[in-house]
């Protein structure tokens, strides 16, 4: 398949590059921490986020969405990353809706899709339960009772959770025999969420099950069945929070080079200076790199999302090193200046390194390559 987006794809990026200026650019974002708003986003975007479909990209026709695939979610992602948008999109629209839409049963996808789709309820996956990205590491723990189960357990950089309605969490239980997803409303007893402020200005939350009881239909899906669907899921947040990556470091070169064009030094402009110019021709391929294999990883989880690891792997890995060159060289090129609050670019860079973390940095996918292919 070609690495090139078709002229439906191209539409669609172009309106989500247009909104997310008009309505959610960077600013906002330096507004919301400034403010320490409690929600960490802005609600009325929003609103008008899911007026545009946006919310229901990867919600089938059938239950309100838009019926569109992974790819046309990293278009969207990747005009997120060039404005830092703050916003539940990637928690609750890609890895919560994909979650649902391969665990669920027909009952639960009808019921909570159509409300995914029109944002009215957000949803997040809790699934990491330490400093780093450990999947098959889960000590959450659902004890079965007659009447269903008792969650205890604790969940760590759980994404937009301090605003979510609906968790759905990762955990094992009594029988040992795999992974049960659960379907857990935030307003449940015995459900402590803790709100953290991430040093990129976005939000995360700290969650605690104590003695929560759930009865049978919490479930999503089947009992001890949740490890295959989590893995697609998972996959399907990589590859998008990859394209957020990428658009991070797209953003990031076009206001160093167009930079470089403005700020003269001894009498020059200092994009004439070679030096300058080698860094800018090896930021440029690099990025270019990591553009081709994200869209590939996208192109992957659309055409079999069972075969995609490998793709999603490589994409995660590349945006992740890409954009870290991206906003490091942005910094220095800018001279003093980048290091100021006052300027952007800092924003990018926190940006860039908390999703970096997010579901596994590039030594996690680097070795999760290597083991795929039997290193």
């Amino acid at each position: 398949m070609a690495l090139i987006l078709t002229e439906e794809q191209t539409m669609l990026r172009d309106s989500a590059r247009a909104f997310m200026a008009d309505n959610a650019p960077i600013t906002q974002l330096r507004k919301l921490r400034d403010t320490n708003d409690g929600d960490g986003y802005s609600k009325p975007v929003w609103t008008k986020f899911a007026d545009m479909g946006f919310t229901g990209v990867l919600v089938p026709e059938a239950q309100g969405g838009l019926g569109l695939g992974m790819v046309e979610a990293g278009v969207v992602m990747e005009q997120i990353g060039h404005q830092l948008t703050a916003s539940p999109f990637l928690a609750s629209s890609v890895v919560a809706v994909s979650l649902i839409r391969q665990a669920g049963t027909a009952a639960q996808r009808d019921h909570w899709l159509p409300k995914l789709a029109s944002g009215a309820t957000i949803a997040t996956l809790a699934i990491d339960e330490g400093r780093k990205h450990q999947p098959d590491r889960i000590a959450c723990k659902a004890t079965q009772t007659a009447a269903g189960f008792t969650l205890e357990g604790h969940k760590t950089f759980v994404i937009d959770g301090h605003v979510a309605d609906l968790l759905l969490v990762a955990a094992t239980t009594t029988s040992g025999k795999g992974i049960t997803l659960f379907m857990v409303p935030s307003s449940t007893p015995g459900v402590v969420v803790e709100r953290v402020a991430m040093v990129d200005s976005h939000n995360a939350a700290r969650i605690t099950f104590t003695g929560v009881v759930l009865g049978h239909d919490a479930v999503l899906g089947a009992v001890d069945a949740g490890a295959a669907p989590l893995a697609l899921a998972l996959d399907a947040g990589r590859a998008a929070a990859s394209a957020e990556l990428l658009g991070i470091a797209d953003e990031v070169f076009e206001r160093t080079t167009a930079y470089l064009r403005q700020r003269k030094q001894f009498g020059r402009l200092i994009g004439e200076f070679q030096a300058l110019q080698h860094r800018a021709a090896e930021l440029y391929f690099d990025i270019e790199m990591a553009r081709a294999a994200v869209l590939k990883a996208l192109q992957a989880i659309d055409a079999d999302p069972a075969t995609a690891g490998e793709a999603v792997a490589v994409a995660k890995a590349r945006a992740g090193t890409s954009a870290t060159l991206a906003v490091q060289e942005g910094v220095q090129m800018h001279g003093g200046m980048g290091m100021t609050d006052e300027f952007d670019i800092g924003f990018f860079m926190k940006r860039a390194r908390v999703l970096q973390e997010y579901l596994g940095d590039s030594g996690f996918h680097a070795d999760r390559l290597a083991s795929m292919r039997g290193y």
